[in-house]
């Protein structure tokens, strides 16, 4: 890398992002996605290293080419592919955490000398006559603070259920 490149390279590190998405926008001929200074900084900073240093060998166009020929690409998924992918979510949902009791039954925990009642049901949990999806919304509930529910309630193994 020339002596000039590496002081513009220096330069682009003291600009301000404003600069920099111009910097962008005359170099890929497009606005940037990203505000991020950083980001902005390396692709300017690659871009320029890239075109002192020159471009493609032919070889290695004819190569890039080879690869990203996608004839043989498949312009459709395999005909059970839908199926499998659903089955997979069903399964994913019917899997419970190992550390929750039984659909029906009931945790107690007493805190700060009221008792918490919750019931397991199927798809979350009811508590004072409102249904919730995790055992921490009921925690944050109770307490007013976050609260890893499990934790909460006692469910991690090895501890003892009140």
């Amino acid at each position: 890398m020339d002596e000039g490149l590496r002081q513009e390279i220096a330069r682009l590190r003291q600009s301000s992002v404003k600069e920099l998405r111009a910097r962008y926008q005359a170099l890929f001929g497009e606005e940037s996605p990203s505000a991020n200074r950083m980001h902005l900084f390396r692709r300017v900073a690659w871009r320029l290293q890239s075109r002192d240093a020159g471009e493609l060998s032919e070889q290695a166009r004819r190569r890039a080419a080879q690869l990203a020929d996608d004839a043989d690409l498949r312009v459709r998924a395999p005909r059970d592919f839908w199926r499998l992918l659903e089955r997979a979510g069903q399964e994913a949902a019917q899997r419970r955490d190992p550390r929750l009791p039984a659909v029906g039954a009931e945790l107690k925990r007493r805190y700060r000398g009221k008792q918490i009642l919750v019931r397991v049901e199927e798809d979350g949990f009811r508590y004072d006559k409102r249904r919730f999806r995790s055992l921490s919304a009921i925690a944050y509930e109770v307490t007013g603070t976050r609260w890893n529910g499990y934790l909460f309630f006692r469910l991690q193994e090895g501890q003892n259920r009140e």
